[in-house]
Formats: C-alpha cells, sequence, structure tokens
C-alpha cells in the first residue's frame, strides 16, 4: 500500500498502537502531524522518523488545545488533512467494584476517551468538509461494543466512542468523508500491560499474569489496519474493524 502525499494526524503517536502506527504509515510514504501528550517521547520519535513528521503536544480533552493544534498540523500538511487516525485513550478503574468506582475516574475516562474523541472529530471535520473528502478513523474497542470489560468506565467510554463512529459515518459521508471504528483485541501497550499487572498483583496470580501476557498481540497488526484504512484501496470499507 502506497500512502504517499498522504496527510495524516495520528493521536496517542508516542507509544503504543499510535507510535506503531505512526512508524507504519510514515514508511509507507505519509507525512504525519503527531499529537501526544508524552513530549519527550513524541519528540524523539517525531525527531526519528525525519522531516515527514512533526509533534505536537495536544491535551483531546481542551478543545481551544484542540482546535489550535489541528489548524497548526494542516498548515504543516501543506493546507489541510487527509487522514486523521485517533488513537488516544486511556482505561483506569480495572476490577474495581461499581460501588467503590471514584466519580474522578469515572469522569477522567469518559473525558479523555470519549470527549477528546467528539473534539478531535469536529475540529478535522472543520478542515475536511469544505474540500469535500477525507478519511476518519476512531478507537473503540471490543470492551463495551461486543463484550463486557476490566473497568466500567473504560467499557462506558469505548460503547461510546463506537456510538460516535456510527452518527459521524452516517452524516459525514455527505460531504464525502469516510468514518470507520477499529476495536483492538488484546494488543501489548502500556494501557493493557498496566491493566493486567494490576489486575493479577492482587490475587497474586503469577501463572496467570505470564499466560495472559505471553497472549498478546503485537500492536504492528493494527497499525498495519490503520494504515489499509487510510488508503484510498479502503474506500469501499464500513462499520466496524476488530482484530486480535
Amino acid at each position: 500500500m502506497g500512502l504517499d502525499g498522504k496527510r495524516i494526524v495520528i493521536t496517542d503517536a508516542a507509544s503504543g498502537i499510535g507510535m506503531a502506527t505512526a512508524r507504519r504509515v510514515a514508511s509507507d510514504g505519509a507525512r504525519i502531524a503527531m499529537l501526544d501528550v508524552m513530549d519527550d517521547a513524541g519528540q524523539k520519535f517525531a525527531d526519528e522518523i525525519g522531516d515527514q513528521a512533526r509533534y505536537w503536544h495536544a491535551d483531546v480533552i481542551d478543545e481551544p488545545v484542540v482546535e489550535s493544534v489541528i489548524a497548526e498540523a494542516a498548515e504543516w500538511l501543506g493546507g489541510g488533512i487527509d487522514v486523521l487516525l485517533h488513537i488516544a485513550g486511556v482505561l483506569d478503574g480495572a476490577d474495581v467494584d461499581l460501588e467503590e468506582f471514584p466519580e474522578e475516574t469515572w469522569d477522567r475516562v469518559i473525558d479523555i476517551n470519549l470527549k477528546g474523541s467528539f473534539l478531535i472529530a469536529k475540529h478535522v471535520t472543520a478542515v475536511m468538509r469544505p474540500v469535500g473528502r477525507g478519511v476518519m478513523v476512531l478507537t473503540s474497542s471490543g470492551a463495551g461494543v461486543k463484550d463486557g470489560s476490566s473497568s466500567f468506565a473504560y467499557g462506558s467510554s469505548k460503547g461510546g466512542v463506537h456510538g460516535l463512529a456510527m452518527v459521524l459515518e452516517q452524516r459525514l459521508a455527505l460531504y464525502g468523508i469516510r468514518v470507520n471504528d477499529v476495536a483492538p483485541g488484546n494488543i501489548y501497550t502500556p494501557l493493557k500491560v498496566a491493566q493486567v499487572r494490576y489486575s493479577y498483583e492482587q490475587p497474586r496470580d503469577a501463572e496467570g499474569y505470564q499466560s495472559t501476557m505471553a497472549s498478546l498481540a503485537d500492536p504492528s497488526g493494527v497499525a498495519s489496519v490503520m494504515a489499509f484504512l487510510a488508503n484510498d484501496d479502503a474506500g469501499y470499507v464500513r462499520g466496524t474493524l476488530y482484530t486480535r
């Protein structure tokens, strides 16, 4: 697949699936604007990729920041955005009982995962809609979509992202913008590793921990799916794509 000339915005680009995706689409020839809050890692990775990448600090729940960064990124990319690959998210509150689930944890997860998806989509749409074309990929999950979750907040937030993607798909098709959501499975990312470690350290189940860690899939596989969706050859793909 060739992505030569594609102008792509990637969130959560400094680690995990986002980093693997940035590396993949850059190798396929795309010019990429990388967004994250991990500034040292993000800048170092952008420098590693070279002139076709640039890093921005962007808190996805801060609308003035999102609006400003998307405008700057669009200008740097050459006056537009062809593809959004929105991957930013958090998983907090794993294995906490509902009666003890902190409101602040709920608010943080819902804000970053769902509100962040809304704000990024909103301001990227403002760039794509006038030119009548674009691709937008949100990251949901099997959690809250077809299965449960270790966290009430995470499952709820990802179910919300899935719902947002379905509404965006219907509404933005009128303006030539294709919308999909990708639902990764158990992937070896900092987010998933932290959840597995927490889930198994309380019962001190070393065997279960080792078995679960061994089952986690490499993020490069999800990156390949993201790269395909960014490509014009994916123009007939609709809806949600589930991965390992």
